[in-house]
């Protein structure tokens, strides 16, 4: 695990020091580490969204129906097929 040091003014400090002691957290860092993870979330759904979007803006539209649904799992099967055996895949000896 690398290190990182910040600086914070006094206030910002005796705030993080009030979360950790009130929150439940460990320590200063398993803090900090919950935050980056909480914006990383936060990241990922937001480009998430971007992308349904696009797609919804796209004007493109298909049926979603058992036919759909058979193309989509042949499509799945067909390229797990071409990938070849993946760690999750494979038969344990």
């Amino acid at each position: 695990m690398q290190t990182v040091t910040i600086s914070l003014p006094e206030s910002l400090k005796a705030f993080v020091e009030a979360e950790v002691a009130t929150k439940g957290y460990g320590n200063v860092s398993e803090y900090f580490r919950t935050l980056l993870r909480e914006a990383q979330d936060r990241d990922a759904k937001s480009r998430l969204e971007g992308l349904l979007l696009e797609g919804l803006a796209s004007g493109e539209s298909k049926t979603v129906d058992k036919a759909f649904w058979a193309d989509l799992r042949a499509e799945a099967q067909r390229l797990v097929a071409e990938r070849g055996p993946t760690r999750t895949t494979r038969k344990k000896k």
